[in-house]
């Protein structure tokens, strides 16, 4: 096979901008020389399938007899072939055999138009320099972001060693506590004992007097019952006077009879005022009172002067009802007279009954005495609740610290520093916020409630470069679908920011995150960066 076939390589790596010189291997135009052992000269062509061999001069003659198509390396007809560009200078590529000798230059050395007679440019030193100038400002950038992780990690270690120092304080500090918790217990216990039983005597006197006083309604009210079942003002109820009161019927069957009557009464005919007490009991709840609600007052109405007459008269002296305050005081020292009775008192009064009864439930003030012992017994709950409040918060704190020591922050707690920041990047329609280890949200720019995009999951990145993904879960979710979720994935840079939010399946977002925690130490870039073959 002539040189014209045939593609001269470098056999030793080089840098050809210093002008170091290169020795050269043949070999098969269009193979690499990871398969130059499989092309040679001298010997039979085996498909590299295995499915046949041939002589070697079929080998790039323009005919496929493979079925993988490596007989063709170098020409365009095999459709499953492919191409190797050398590229020396920039990096070695592989291309379609159907772009082979089409008229377009695929391969920056232009070694794919070997036959078309499309004028190419061998452009691959220019590409290398541009590539080489490129990785070398992301080789500074690299150099400058592992410097800054060094500072991290050291940073990080001396924060991990604060927390353990903070942690041994807060919890000596929560021992001083618990023992002032148990000290205030005792002491508010000790004060409440005769806190309570001062408040137990207090409430029990308040219901004696409360006893007092109902007992004392109830007599008055048997002694107006009495009364106004006397219609004859004889000083006996009799049975024909308890019949009017068909509520009474013992048995409520419609029919009160005389024998019913009588039976309220003992088996007697009438009884006194003595003997209506021993029946009041049996009575009181169901006696309804004949006075009704329009039938006036009579300690309101003088004898000698009817009450409409007065009202007349009232109305001409003081017109709009506007009765001087004497006469109405006079009005109700006239309807609270026990000596009238209640058993005819008006609404009006029924009504201040009825709110004297309430009145009984107000409770009067507590003694000096009892107060004081509330008042230290108050002041000892405070200062217990206070101490206890303390302790809990103390208890949070602990549970604070120690989920720091022992999270996640990677190999050298390179991430520890972000645990505390948020980080935001504004787009044309949302706000996101990113804070690491807790949640990523979304709101909208010109207002709208917040989203939630998922809280802290767990590191996510490929098994040997695990840190270099994050993965927050279990966001709100989406109408009809899945909870949200996002995916950071973090390069290498000087800065600590999110460059980029997208959201490739619906309901999944993915953020770029740039900090100099997950730059690597840089390779040295002495060996070069032509990406030349051997």
């Amino acid at each position: 096979m002539s040189c014209k076939n045939l593609q001269l390589v470098p056999l030793l790596l080089c840098l050809l901008s210093v002008g170091v010189s290169a020795v050269e291997i043949q070999r098969p135009r269009g193979v690499p020389l990871s398969k130059r052992q499989f092309y040679e000269e001298d010997k039979p062509f085996t498909c590299l399938d295995g499915s046949r061999t041939i002589p070697f001069d079929r080998v790039n003659d323009d005919y496929c007899d493979c079925q993988d198509g490596s007989d063709e390396p170098g020409t365009a007809a095999c459709p499953n072939g492919s191409f190797h560009c050398t590229n020396a200078g920039y990096r070695p590529a592989f291309i379609p055999s159907s772009r082979i000798n089409d008229g377009i230059c695929d391969c920056c050395d232009t070694t794919d138009e070997y036959n078309s007679g499309a004028t190419c440019q061998n452009t691959c030193r220019e590409m290398g320099r541009k590539e080489r100038e490129s990785l070398q400002k992301l080789a500074e950038i690299a150099k400058e972001g592992f410097l800054l992780k060094q500072q991290l990690i050291q940073e990080a270690k001396r924060g991990q060693e604060d927390k353990k120092a903070k942690l041994v304080e807060v919890q000596s500090s929560k021992k001083d506590l618990e023992e002032k918790v148990e000290a205030l217990r005792t002491a508010k216990e000790t004060v409440e004992q005769p806190e309570k039983e001062a408040k137990e005597r207090h409430l029990k006197a308040w219901e004696d007097e409360k006893a007092v006083i109902r007992q004392e309604k109830d007599k008055a009210k048997l002694a107006g019952v009495f009364l106004e079942l006397d219609n004859d003002s004889d000083g006996f109820v009799s049975v024909a006077e308890l019949l009017s009161h068909s509520e009474l019927d013992p048995d409520s069957d419609g029919s009160f009879t005389e024998a019913e009557a009588q039976g309220l009464f003992g088996g007697v005919d009438r009884v006194d005022t003595v003997a209506f007490e021993s029946i009041w009991n049996n009575i009181k709840e169901k006696y309804i009172s004949e006075v009704s609600p329009d039938t006036p007052a009579p300690v309101e109405t003088p004898p000698e002067e009817p009450r409409d007459a007065v009202a007349d008269n009232d109305s001409e002296q003081y017109p709009d009802d506007d009765i001087p305050e004497e006469e109405e005081d006079d009005e109700e020292d006239d309807e609270d007279d026990p000596d009238e009775g209640d058993y005819k008192t008006p609404p009006t009064t029924r009504t201040q009954e009825k709110r004297n009864d309430d009145d009984e439930g107000t409770m009067p003030p507590y003694d000096q005495e009892t107060q004081s012992l509330i008042d230290a017994a108050q002041k000892a709950r405070d200062e217990f609740d206070e101490a206890e409040r303390a302790l809990r918060e103390v208890d949070d704190q602990i549970k604070n610290i120690e989920k720091e020591i022992s999270f996640d922050f990677g190999p050298h707690a390179e991430f520890a520093y972000l645990y505390s920041q948020c980080y935001e990047l504004t787009t044309s329609e949302y706000i996101y916020r990113l804070c690491p280890f807790h949640r990523v949200s979304q709101k909208p720019k010109f207002g709208g409630s917040e989203t939630n995009l998922g809280t802290w999951g767990k590191w996510a990145g490929p098994e040997n470069d695990i840190y270099s993904v994050m993965k927050y879960e279990h966001g709100t979710g989406c109408w009809q679908g899945p909870n949200r979720s996002t995916t950071v994935k973090l390069t290498c840079g000087k800065e600590t920011v999110v460059t980029s939010t997208s959201e490739p399946s619906r309901c999944e977002y993915l953020m770029e995150f740039i900090s100099p925690a997950i730059c690597q130490e840089p390779p040295s870039l002495d060996s070069g960066h032509e990406h030349s073959e051997l």
